[in-house]
């Protein structure tokens, strides 16, 4: 099989795009901006929800599911979040076609089915929650409201990328009500963090938890905290966000509670989601020249069995020991596939999963099974070693941890080595220019000079890290005074 990969030092962007196809995720469709998510794909977007779901539910939430379109004037209620997000609707305006009378077989939008309002197909739901919201709170025993549901979205890019940008993409969306200030600020960190320990214990990313500038902040919160990830190209990746939105949805919905004096208040809200966007990152944080490095907690296919024989007689034997070896991974819920097929040689398989990033590779021919052991092959590290027969199945389940905290400090390492703490505008233009990653630069708090910065490189301000350390300093942009260093990157 010839994977015909560009490299990644030849062109990341063309790498990063032909291995998503190539490794069977997604593919563009016949929908502009939109992508078809393969069957492979799909089945590690599966692990990713399934992971997250059962951390939503440890955490007190629900799912439910909420309408995909919103009635203009309810999207408008909450000014800045509809402002934050015209520019990307898409929006129905009539109801029914009917046949063209100019050309046969043709279809035209019948002028008589005009929308009495017009709909916005949602680029997120807090306008049509909140709108339910208001039936389902009288009373501080009704809160907190804490709800999730997984859904897709449309936000009308015009410049898309397979995961990373596309016109309509899957997510989950948490909205929650809480009686307190305080209580929707701890569910918006709490949520951050599940992301953050999602990230790392199953993605096998280091994220930077950090709150985003009021610039960068989501259209209608009062505050945005973020989990930052970096990428192997030296940019950074948005991989989750939570928001604190006050009582701005409550009021522009008016969603009130009788506290337990009887008062009547705006409830506090919360919304928080991560995207099929950590699809990209999985594949851009650990990926090779080779193809896909998937982390074992999120593989689909965690070990592929690969029989190596001439006759159906040695087939037949290699069978008998690998139907015993996958009864004994299926007890311990590692999922394993014997690629038994006959219609492809070896080498053919051997690179197909290598493509697919599958963690580890059993080879198992005659001479193994007159010698007692297996041909073990990590993915990550492209080592083979000769293991016993005996404890085959404990040495590949331990083996499997050491590859998922490999790729971590790995992928650690990295970003620990793409900070860079810089002084002065000249060193910050350097330094992205010629290393990238992150830059630990002072900011004078304004928005007029991270707009500046913005405009002059292409460098955002990723956060404000949760655990800066605060330091007097002078901005390395306008030489002003600065309380402590932000994260700036180019950014995808």
């Amino acid at each position: 099989m010839s994977k015909n990969l560009t490299t990644r030092s030849e062109d990341y962007s063309k790498w990063y795009n032909e291995l998503v196809v190539k490794a069977d995720l997604a593919e563009n469709s016949g929908v502009r901006g939109c992508m078809v998510i393969k069957p492979y794909g799909y089945a590690i977007w599966e692990k990713m929800q399934g992971e997250l779901d059962r951390m939503f539910k440890e955490t007190g939430h629900s799912n439910a599911y909420f309408p995909l379109f919103v009635p203009k004037s309810m999207f408008e209620a909450e000014e800045k979040n509809a402002e934050g997000f015209a520019k990307e609707c898409a929006i129905v305006t009539h109801y029914r076609l009917k046949n063209d009378p100019d050309k046969p077989g043709k279809l035209m939008v019948d002028p008589n089915a005009k929308l009495e309002e017009e709909l916005i197909v949602r680029p997120t739901s807090e306008a049509i929650i909140w709108s339910t919201y208001k039936g389902w709170v009288q009373s501080y025993r009704d809160l907190p409201l804490l709800i999730n549901q997984w859904a897709n979205v449309v936000r009308w890019e015009m410049r898309t990328r397979l995961f990373l940008r596309t016109a309509e993409f899957l997510w989950q969306e948490g909205h929650t009500a809480h009686a307190t200030r305080q209580e929707a600020i701890e569910e918006s960190e709490r949520m951050m963090h599940v992301y953050a320990d999602f990230a790392q214990n199953f993605l096998a990313i280091p994220v930077v938890k950090g709150l985003k500038t009021e610039t960068e902040r989501f259209a209608g919160a009062e505050e945005t905290y973020c989990i930052e990830a970096l990428m192997q190209d030296g940019k950074a990746l948005q991989a989750g966000t939570s928001h604190f939105l006050g009582q701005n949805f409550a009021r522009a919905f008016d969603v009130k509670f009788a506290n337990a004096e009887g008062k009547q208040e705006y409830v506090w809200g919360t919304s928080w989601g991560v995207s099929t966007r950590l699809m990209g990152a999985l594949v851009m944080t650990h990926s090779d020249d080779n193809g896909l490095v998937l982390p074992p907690n999120l593989a689909p296919i965690q070990v592929v069995i690969v029989p190596i024989y001439k006759s159906d007689e040695e087939l037949d034997k290699i069978t008998s020991v690998v139907n015993d070896l996958l009864a004994q991974f299926k007890k311990l819920n590692v999922s394993v596939k014997f690629d038994n097929r006959t219609t492809q040689k070896p080498g053919f398989k051997f690179a197909e999963w290598e493509l697919k990033g599958v963690p580890v590779r059993i080879a198992v021919g005659p001479k193994d099974l007159e010698n007692g052991t297996f041909e073990v092959a990590r993915r990550d590290t492209l080592s083979k070693e000769t293991v016993n027969k005996e404890g085959i199945v404990d040495y590949i389940q331990d083996l499997l941890e050491t590859i998922q905290n490999d790729l971590f400090q790995s992928a650690l390492e990295y970003r620990k080595n793409h900070i860079t703490e810089v002084n002065s505008f000249e060193e910050f233009k350097e330094v992205l220019e010629n290393k990238g990653g992150f830059i630990a630069a002072h900011w004078d708090g304004t928005a007029e000079t991270e707009e500046k910065i913005k405009d002059l490189t292409k460098a955002t301000i990723r956060c404000i890290p949760l655990d800066r350390v605060e330091e007097q300093g002078k901005c390395v942009f306008s030489g002003l005074e600065s309380a402590g260093r932000v994260l700036f990157a180019k950014a995808y």
